[in-house]
């Protein structure tokens, strides 16, 4: 057990440059929330589920990270700093970084069934700080994704995703769900870029044959503007 302590911190310190000894290292936030974490995902596992949420909020009141029970971490984790999110179905493989303010967040899945909500990374991936991994993906081994970034989709090993941008999902006013869907993010609405563009180009159609229709139905047809 004291061998596989020195060799965590070992790994800790050659992935930062500010400690200057393993004394440091030992007062990290990170280490201390992965720490009781492990406490509360014994508990959780063992089903003891109140306990497990209780070693999980002693830990986030004094690290200011929250990670949940049930989450599965592997060896060798380094959470830089804090403020970090960690859902119930992550998966965290070996000789993982993660920076801080990011989250492992859920979506709602589409057929409302609990299970897999939250990502997967895999082993050797570097998350930056504030970044935004969402759903029920996978995160490739030997993959970084850079701070801010705002991932929904799976990455392949070894790639390296960056930027943010927030797209219309479409949702037609007749299908909007009005009443609470958890994580605001439904895995059925569209997200796909070309997806979303060919739908916005059928809803031009769609009005325009409408207002034909009308133009017709009236024995009328569509005005024309003479040039200048």
């Amino acid at each position: 057990m004291f061998r596989d302590l020195i060799a965590y911190l070992d790994s800790i310190k050659a992935r930062d440059p500010a400690p200057r000894s393993r004394w440091e290292i030992l007062l990290y936030p990170g280490l201390w929330a992965l720490g009781f974490h492990r406490v509360a995902h014994w508990l959780f596992i063992g089903e003891i589920y109140f306990l497990a949420r209780l070693v999980n909020h002693f830990s986030r009141m004094l690290t200011g990270i929250d990670i949940h029970p049930g989450a599965k971490i592997g060896r060798h984790f380094f959470l830089d700093h804090g403020f970090t999110v960690i859902g119930e179905t992550a998966e965290i493989g070996d000789n993982v970084t993660i920076y801080q303010c990011v989250t492992l967040g859920g979506t709602n899945p589409a057929n409302g069934e609990p299970g897999k909500r939250h990502p997967t990374i895999e082993d050797d991936c570097i998350i930056g700080s504030g970044a935004q991994i969402l759903g029920p993906i996978t995160v490739g081994k030997r993959a970084r994704v850079g701070a801010n970034a705002v991932v929904t989709g799976d990455v392949p090993e070894g790639a390296t995703m960056v930027g943010q941008k927030a797209r219309s999902t479409l949702v037609a006013a007749e299908n909007y769900a009005r009443d609470f869907v958890p994580y605001g993010t439904p895995c059925s609405q569209i997200t796909d870029p070309l997806t979303q563009k060919l739908e916005a180009m059928q809803a031009k159609i769609d009005a325009l044959e409408a207002r034909l229709g009308e133009k017709s139905d009236d024995g009328g047809e569509p005005e024309r503007r003479d040039r200048a």
